[in-house]
């Protein structure tokens, strides 16, 4: 479906796998440090994460399976090794489209679990990082995804209330945050853009 912005005065895009198609390249550097540190491997569950900063995601896998892993050795490692994957993937078509029609009469922000320098400069080397009003990032909140306090922030940062913002996610830890934040959702799917408004989440979530 083509998304219907009208009644939106900013709109809020989450990174990984939503604007820019950086999953591939992070479950494998999940691979990699799973294989450094001996912990079971599962493209799936650690997909479904996206949006949790990798410090948080070693706690969940040390919830998971039993372990007692360094969140600092263990994130640090992963993001080495993302940072060394010289392929970190592309704009993603349908969602960049969006950006380029709204950018000049609504705000746009970033609201990413990603640390900051990593974003700003995975959003620079894509030429997308001066399109934006404000960039929010795992470094600016202390309650990540799906806490709200990131699109809260950034809908702050570009100075509209949260009901006059719209997110574009591609998990469910990122939806689960919109509608907490109060805000519509555009989930990014294989198949396009599935609307999910924050009067349903109270139906469905």
């Amino acid at each position: 479906m083509q998304p219907k912005l009208e009644k939106y005065q900013g709109v809020i895009f989450d990174m990984d796998g939503t604007l820019i198609d950086t999953m591939p390249a992070h479950v494998a550097a999940w691979q990699t440090t799973a294989d450094e540190f001996g912990f079971d491997f599962d493209p799936a569950w650690l997909h479904s994460l996206g949006g949790m900063p990798s410090h948080k995601i070693v706690l969940e896998i040390n919830r998971r399976f039993g372990l007692d892993l360094d969140p600092v050795l263990v994130s640090g490692f992963k993001l080495q090794q993302f940072a060394q994957n010289e392929v970190k993937g592309e704009l993603i078509e349908i969602t960049h489209q969006v950006l380029l029609d709204n950018m000049d009469d609504k705000k746009v922000a970033i609201g990413t679990g990603a640390q900051r320098q990593g974003a700003h400069e995975l959003l620079k080397s894509r030429g997308v990082f001066d399109y934006f009003d404000a960039v929010v990032t795992a470094t600016e909140v202390n309650n990540h995804k799906p806490f709200p306090d990131t699109f809260l922030l950034a809908a702050e940062q570009i100075k509209c209330q949260p009901s006059q913002c719209v997110v574009f996610e591609d998990t469910l830890l990122g939806l689960q945050a919109a509608h907490a934040a109060g805000m519509d959702c555009y989930l990014v799917t294989e198949t396009g853009f599935v609307f999910k408004p924050v009067a349903e989440a109270a139906f469905t979530e």
